[in-house]
Protein backbone atom coordinates (compact mmCIF):
# COMPACT_ATOMS: atom_id res chain seq x y z
CA UNK A 1 0.00 0.00 0.00
CA UNK A 2 1.58 3.30 -1.08
CA UNK A 3 1.63 6.55 0.92
CA UNK A 4 -1.09 8.20 -1.18
CA UNK A 5 -3.45 5.26 -0.63
CA UNK A 6 -2.84 5.37 3.14
CA UNK A 7 -3.55 9.11 3.28
CA UNK A 8 -6.71 8.70 1.20
CA UNK A 9 -8.06 5.91 3.42
CA UNK A 10 -7.20 7.87 6.55
CA UNK A 11 -9.12 10.90 5.27
CA UNK A 12 -12.14 8.73 4.45
CA UNK A 13 -12.10 7.16 7.93
CA UNK A 14 -11.79 10.57 9.59
CA UNK A 15 -14.68 11.85 7.48
CA UNK A 16 -17.04 9.11 8.68
CA UNK A 17 -15.86 9.44 12.28
CA UNK A 18 -16.65 13.15 11.94
CA UNK A 19 -20.13 12.33 10.63
CA UNK A 20 -20.60 10.00 13.61
CA UNK A 21 -19.44 12.74 16.03
CA UNK A 22 -21.79 15.33 14.50
CA UNK A 23 -24.74 12.92 14.58
CA UNK A 24 -24.03 12.05 18.22
CA UNK A 25 -23.83 15.75 19.13
CA UNK A 26 -27.11 16.51 17.34
CA UNK A 27 -28.98 13.61 18.97
CA UNK A 28 -27.32 14.29 22.33
CA UNK A 29 -28.55 10.98 23.71
CA UNK A 30 -25.61 8.66 24.63
CA UNK A 31 -28.07 5.84 25.21
CA UNK A 32 -29.00 5.98 21.52
CA UNK A 33 -25.72 7.08 19.94
CA UNK A 34 -22.58 7.62 22.01
CA UNK A 35 -19.82 9.87 20.68
CA UNK A 36 -16.63 8.48 19.10
CA UNK A 37 -14.59 9.98 21.96
CA UNK A 38 -16.62 8.20 24.65
CA UNK A 39 -16.36 4.91 22.76
CA UNK A 40 -12.60 5.33 22.30
CA UNK A 41 -12.17 6.09 26.02
CA UNK A 42 -14.22 3.00 26.90
CA UNK A 43 -12.08 0.79 24.65
CA UNK A 44 -8.98 2.15 26.37
CA UNK A 45 -10.51 1.41 29.80
CA UNK A 46 -11.41 -2.13 28.74
CA UNK A 47 -7.91 -2.72 27.38
CA UNK A 48 -6.41 -1.92 30.79
CA UNK A 49 -7.98 -5.08 32.27
CA UNK A 50 -6.52 -8.54 31.72
CA UNK A 51 -10.03 -9.97 31.23
CA UNK A 52 -10.36 -7.95 28.01
CA UNK A 53 -7.34 -9.71 26.52
CA UNK A 54 -8.54 -13.11 27.74
CA UNK A 55 -11.94 -12.57 26.12
CA UNK A 56 -10.56 -11.33 22.80
CA UNK A 57 -7.91 -14.07 22.69
CA UNK A 58 -10.41 -16.88 23.31
CA UNK A 59 -12.85 -15.51 20.72
CA UNK A 60 -10.02 -15.18 18.24
CA UNK A 61 -8.82 -18.72 18.99
CA UNK A 62 -12.28 -20.24 18.58
CA UNK A 63 -13.14 -18.51 15.33
CA UNK A 64 -9.72 -18.74 13.67
CA UNK A 65 -9.62 -22.47 14.47
CA UNK A 66 -12.86 -22.88 12.53
CA UNK A 67 -11.57 -20.78 9.62
CA UNK A 68 -8.30 -22.73 9.39
CA UNK A 69 -10.09 -26.09 9.48
CA UNK A 70 -12.48 -24.88 6.75
CA UNK A 71 -9.58 -23.72 4.54
CA UNK A 72 -7.80 -27.09 4.79
CA UNK A 73 -11.01 -29.06 4.26
CA UNK A 74 -12.08 -26.70 1.46
CA UNK A 75 -8.83 -27.29 -0.45
CA UNK A 76 -9.33 -31.04 -0.20
CA UNK A 77 -12.99 -30.93 -1.28
CA UNK A 78 -12.16 -28.51 -4.13
CA UNK A 79 -9.74 -31.06 -5.58
CA UNK A 80 -12.34 -33.83 -5.26
CA UNK A 81 -15.18 -31.91 -6.94
CA UNK A 82 -12.90 -30.66 -9.71
CA UNK A 83 -11.60 -34.03 -10.83
CA UNK A 84 -14.56 -36.27 -9.96
CA UNK A 85 -17.93 -35.56 -11.56
CA UNK A 86 -19.67 -38.02 -9.24
CA UNK A 87 -18.36 -36.27 -6.13
CA UNK A 88 -19.16 -32.87 -7.65
CA UNK A 89 -22.77 -33.94 -8.21
CA UNK A 90 -22.97 -35.35 -4.67
CA UNK A 91 -21.35 -32.45 -2.82
CA UNK A 92 -22.55 -29.43 -4.83
CA UNK A 93 -26.07 -29.44 -3.28
CA UNK A 94 -24.55 -29.53 0.22
CA UNK A 95 -22.26 -26.59 -0.55
CA UNK A 96 -25.17 -24.67 -2.04
CA UNK A 97 -27.34 -25.33 1.02
CA UNK A 98 -24.55 -24.12 3.32
CA UNK A 99 -24.10 -20.99 1.20
CA UNK A 100 -27.79 -19.95 1.09
CA UNK A 101 -29.01 -21.00 4.55
CA UNK A 102 -29.26 -18.10 7.05
CA UNK A 103 -26.47 -18.05 9.62
CA UNK A 104 -28.98 -17.85 12.49
CA UNK A 105 -30.59 -21.12 11.41
CA UNK A 106 -27.25 -22.90 11.41
CA UNK A 107 -26.36 -21.46 14.81
CA UNK A 108 -29.55 -22.77 16.40
CA UNK A 109 -29.23 -26.18 14.74
CA UNK A 110 -25.59 -26.60 15.71
CA UNK A 111 -26.37 -25.45 19.25
CA UNK A 112 -28.91 -28.29 19.53
CA UNK A 113 -26.32 -30.86 18.41
CA UNK A 114 -23.14 -29.75 20.21
CA UNK A 115 -21.93 -27.68 23.15
CA UNK A 116 -22.17 -23.91 22.90
CA UNK A 117 -18.41 -23.36 23.29
CA UNK A 118 -17.75 -25.10 19.96
CA UNK A 119 -20.59 -23.46 18.01
CA UNK A 120 -18.63 -20.32 16.94
CA UNK A 121 -15.82 -22.42 15.43
CA UNK A 122 -18.28 -24.69 13.59
CA UNK A 123 -20.30 -21.74 12.24
CA UNK A 124 -17.16 -19.94 11.06
CA UNK A 125 -16.04 -23.13 9.32
CA UNK A 126 -19.42 -23.62 7.63
CA UNK A 127 -19.44 -20.06 6.26
CA UNK A 128 -15.87 -20.29 4.95
CA UNK A 129 -16.04 -23.78 3.44
CA UNK A 130 -18.12 -22.96 0.30
CA UNK A 131 -16.01 -19.87 -0.44
CA UNK A 132 -12.74 -21.82 -0.42
CA UNK A 133 -14.21 -24.77 -2.32
CA UNK A 134 -15.72 -22.68 -5.11
CA UNK A 135 -12.72 -20.38 -5.56
CA UNK A 136 -10.07 -23.09 -5.55
CA UNK A 137 -12.18 -25.32 -7.80
CA UNK A 138 -12.53 -22.40 -10.24
CA UNK A 139 -8.77 -21.96 -10.21
CA UNK A 140 -8.18 -25.65 -10.93
CA UNK A 141 -10.69 -25.61 -13.80
CA UNK A 142 -9.04 -22.53 -15.32
CA UNK A 143 -5.61 -24.10 -15.63
CA UNK A 144 -4.43 -23.97 -19.24
CA UNK A 145 -4.82 -27.56 -20.43
CA UNK A 146 -2.59 -26.93 -23.44
CA UNK A 147 0.29 -26.23 -21.09
CA UNK A 148 -0.48 -29.39 -19.13
CA UNK A 149 -0.57 -31.45 -22.31
CA UNK A 150 2.76 -29.95 -23.38
CA UNK A 151 4.25 -30.78 -19.98
CA UNK A 152 3.06 -34.37 -20.33
CA UNK A 153 4.46 -34.57 -23.86
CA UNK A 154 7.88 -33.49 -22.59
CA UNK A 155 7.52 -35.96 -19.71
CA UNK A 156 7.90 -33.29 -17.03
CA UNK A 157 7.47 -34.93 -13.59
CA UNK A 158 4.07 -34.50 -11.95
CA UNK A 159 5.55 -32.78 -8.91
CA UNK A 160 7.21 -30.21 -11.18
CA UNK A 161 3.93 -29.69 -13.05
CA UNK A 162 2.18 -29.12 -9.73
CA UNK A 163 4.78 -26.61 -8.48
CA UNK A 164 5.20 -24.65 -11.71
CA UNK A 165 1.77 -24.85 -13.37
CA UNK A 166 -0.97 -25.78 -10.90
CA UNK A 167 0.06 -23.71 -7.87
CA UNK A 168 0.70 -20.42 -9.77
CA UNK A 169 -2.64 -20.82 -11.57
CA UNK A 170 -4.64 -21.52 -8.40
CA UNK A 171 -2.85 -19.06 -6.12
CA UNK A 172 -4.84 -15.91 -7.14
CA UNK A 173 -8.13 -17.74 -6.59
CA UNK A 174 -6.93 -19.07 -3.25
CA UNK A 175 -5.81 -15.62 -2.09
CA UNK A 176 -9.20 -14.19 -3.07
CA UNK A 177 -10.91 -16.94 -1.06
CA UNK A 178 -8.77 -16.23 2.00
CA UNK A 179 -9.42 -12.48 1.78
CA UNK A 180 -13.18 -13.05 1.61
CA UNK A 181 -13.24 -15.86 4.17
CA UNK A 182 -11.64 -13.97 7.03
CA UNK A 183 -14.36 -11.31 7.14
CA UNK A 184 -17.20 -13.77 6.60
CA UNK A 185 -15.89 -16.30 9.12
CA UNK A 186 -15.13 -13.70 11.77
CA UNK A 187 -18.57 -12.03 11.52
CA UNK A 188 -20.37 -15.38 11.54
CA UNK A 189 -18.34 -16.57 14.52
CA UNK A 190 -19.14 -13.41 16.52
CA UNK A 191 -22.84 -13.76 15.61
CA UNK A 192 -22.72 -17.33 16.92
CA UNK A 193 -21.16 -16.10 20.15
CA UNK A 194 -23.90 -13.48 20.57
CA UNK A 195 -26.62 -16.12 20.21
CA UNK A 196 -24.94 -18.91 22.19
CA UNK A 197 -23.18 -16.72 24.81
CA UNK A 198 -20.15 -18.93 25.55
CA UNK A 199 -18.06 -17.97 28.57
CA UNK A 200 -15.25 -15.45 28.00
CA UNK A 201 -16.30 -14.33 24.54
CA UNK A 202 -16.78 -11.05 22.71
CA UNK A 203 -20.26 -12.20 21.73
CA UNK A 204 -21.22 -12.58 25.39
CA UNK A 205 -20.02 -9.03 26.12
CA UNK A 206 -22.06 -7.68 23.20
CA UNK A 207 -25.12 -9.62 24.38
CA UNK A 208 -24.81 -8.34 27.94
CA UNK A 209 -24.27 -4.76 26.72
CA UNK A 210 -27.53 -5.00 24.81
CA UNK A 211 -29.39 -6.60 27.72
CA UNK A 212 -28.34 -3.91 30.20
CA UNK A 213 -28.63 -1.03 27.68
CA UNK A 214 -24.93 -0.20 28.00
CA UNK A 215 -24.74 1.40 24.57
CA UNK A 216 -21.20 2.70 24.97
CA UNK A 217 -19.98 -0.82 25.79
CA UNK A 218 -21.97 -2.18 22.85
CA UNK A 219 -20.28 0.28 20.49
CA UNK A 220 -16.88 -0.31 22.10
CA UNK A 221 -17.03 -4.09 21.64
CA UNK A 222 -18.38 -3.66 18.11
CA UNK A 223 -15.43 -1.43 17.22
CA UNK A 224 -13.10 -4.04 18.76
CA UNK A 225 -14.65 -6.70 16.50
CA UNK A 226 -14.11 -4.49 13.44
CA UNK A 227 -10.51 -3.66 14.38
CA UNK A 228 -9.59 -7.29 15.04
CA UNK A 229 -11.11 -8.32 11.70
CA UNK A 230 -9.17 -5.62 9.83
CA UNK A 231 -5.91 -6.47 11.59
CA UNK A 232 -6.23 -10.22 10.97
CA UNK A 233 -7.21 -9.70 7.36
CA UNK A 234 -4.34 -7.30 6.77
CA UNK A 235 -1.73 -9.59 8.35
CA UNK A 236 -2.89 -12.81 6.71
CA UNK A 237 -3.63 -11.40 3.26
CA UNK A 238 -0.34 -9.50 3.12
CA UNK A 239 1.55 -12.59 4.27
CA UNK A 240 -0.18 -14.76 1.68
CA UNK A 241 0.47 -12.25 -1.12
CA UNK A 242 4.12 -11.96 -0.06
CA UNK A 243 4.37 -15.76 -0.09
CA UNK A 244 2.74 -15.88 -3.54
CA UNK A 245 5.19 -13.34 -4.97
CA UNK A 246 8.15 -15.14 -3.39
CA UNK A 247 6.93 -18.50 -4.67
CA UNK A 248 6.45 -17.18 -8.22
CA UNK A 249 9.87 -15.54 -8.21
CA UNK A 250 11.54 -18.76 -7.01
CA UNK A 251 9.74 -20.74 -9.71
CA UNK A 252 10.84 -18.20 -12.33
CA UNK A 253 14.47 -18.42 -11.14
CA UNK A 254 14.44 -22.22 -11.31
CA UNK A 255 12.92 -22.04 -14.77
Amino acid sequence: MNERSIIRKTIIILFWVGVWAIAAAMINQPLLLPSPVSVAVRIFELALHSQFWTITSLSLLRIMAGIIIAVVLGLFIAILITYSRLLRDLLSPILTIIKVTPVASFIILVLIWIGRDIVPAVIAALMVLPVVCNNVSAGLRNIDHDILEMAKAYQIPRLTQFKRITVPSVMPHFLSAIETSIGIGWKAGIAAEVLTVPAFSIGKMIFESKMYLETIDLFAWTVVVILISLIIESIIVRSMKRFGRKYNSEVAVHD
